[in-house]
């Protein structure tokens, strides 16, 4: 199977996660080898918002040098044979914010899903931010509910590729996301703004930071138990 890295949140245009991207950047490379590396950028989380994929290839083309092209599919029919064509000149998909549960739904519909699906298991590597990086997961903690007018924050189900409770933006969400991990004696991960955990064959490995911090967190005779994911040795 494939690498993920997963990124609790951050400012593209602001090169927060630069270091997390340079990361990615530099595994892009080696799966392309000798010819130019290629990144595709999937924007459906927020609606296929454009100025998101052009400062996504401001910073992927302009600083790395690696070519990008964006999947789009909330409006307008997929031509499912030329999608299949970016997806398989992919070194790397990179899965944007937004509205996670939105996004899965669409994944669905749109035939999205059996592509990037193909793509993880071809050794494609899959990188996400907030949206991007937990829809991976059985459970997770989004806002997904405030755009639909409920309440602010609530868990909802992943893909389920991966086992386990997750939050991006811990930093923001801790106290609350902690009672929920105590409550339901759970294993769960939050991951901050501008870290990254990486994840191999379905186990986390470590963490790559740009700032940030990664936990797992567990409840251990109804107290919780918060560790730091190590962070990897990237140079």
């Amino acid at each position: 199977m494939g690498k993920i890295i997963a990124i609790g949140g951050g400012e593209l245009r602001e090169k927060t996660t630069l270091k997390i991207d340079e990361y990615i950047a530099g595994l892009a490379k080696a799966r392309a080898g000798e010819r130019r590396a290629n990144a595709l950028f999937i924007p459906t989380a927020s609606h296929d918002f454009m100025p998101y994929y052009n400062t996504f290839h401001k910073v992927y083309t302009g600083i790395f040098d690696i070519k990008t092209d964006v999947a789009l599919s909330v409006f307008k029919d997929v031509d499912l044979q030329r999608m299949q064509a970016k997806f398989e000149k992919a070194d790397v998909i990179y899965v944007g914010g937004g509205d996670t549960v939105f996004m899965i739904e669409s994944w669905k519909k749109t035939g999205l899903l059996p592509l990037i699906e193909d793509a993880y298991k071809r050794g494609v590597i899959l990188a996400g931010l907030s949206a991007g990086a937990i829809c991976w997961f059985s459970d997770i903690y989004t806002d997904s509910a405030a755009v639909r007018g409920d309440e602010q924050y609530a868990m909802f189900s992943g893909l389920s590729w991966i086992n386990g409770k997750i939050s991006p933006h811990y930093n923001a969400r801790m106290l609350d996301f902690d009672k929920i991990v105590c409550y339901n004696n759970a294993c769960a991960y939050g991951i901050e703004d501008n870290a990254a955990i990486v994840i191999e064959d379905g186990e986390i490995v470590g963490s790559i930071t740009s700032g940030g911090k990664a936990w797992t967190l567990k409840t251990v005779d109804g107290t919780l138990e918060k560790t730091e994911i190590p962070t990897l040795q990237t140079e």
